[in-house]
């Protein structure tokens, strides 16, 4: 039974690799959201030294996943991105003009010129959390034009909202 549902599956959605590079400011839950990811568990973190770098298998796409804490190292993870997760903090309204920065800058290097952009609006869960409309306004998505992005509500200790992102990515990447 599991063979031949792996099989439809496989039919559906076909097999596939993604090149993904997650990465936002420092405590937004990048790493959290990655071992719910990977083992469908929350686990308790601690501050990222260096980078992780896990594959994760959903609807027969791979997802491989790098989250890097250094910000200066990242651009060293650019070449071959098809979709970079940007993670921000909803409820870290003092650091969002931070993450808008960020994110332009890693947006305008041509590495990353063709990558889809997926923005998780994280602790949701969180009093006084950014809306996904409030997260789209402060980061200036509507000026992207050129490119293709979506912003979702996640919570990356419930898991809520993170396999509708993943969807997303897999439903817009162009098979190479």
């Amino acid at each position: 039974m599991g063979g031949s549902l792996s099989k439809a599956l496989a039919k559906i959605f076909g097999n596939k690799e993604m090149r993904i590079l997650m990465l936002g400011l420092d405590a937004a839950g990048k790493t959290t959201i990655l071992y719910k990811l990977k083992l469908n568990q929350s686990v308790t973190t601690i501050p990222t030294v260096g980078f992780n770098v896990e594959t994760v298998t959903y609807k027969n796409v791979k997802f491989n996943v790098w989250v890097n804490k250094i910000r200066p190292l990242w651009r060293h993870y650019y070449t071959g991105t098809q979709g970079l997760i940007f993670v921000i903090d909803s409820q870290d309204r003092d650091r969002i003009d931070e993450a808008r920065q960020e994110l332009h800058r890693i947006l305008s290097d041509r590495e990353m010129r063709d990558c889809l952009l997926l923005v998780f609006a994280n602790k949701q869960d969180l009093p006084g959390a950014m809306s996904p409309a409030e997260v789209t306004e402060k980061l200036g998505l509507h000026r992207m034009k050129e490119r293709s992005w979506y912003v979702h509500p996640s919570c990356a200790t419930t898991g809520e909202g993170l396999y509708e992102g993943l969807n997303w990515l897999n439903q817009n990447t162009k098979t190479k």
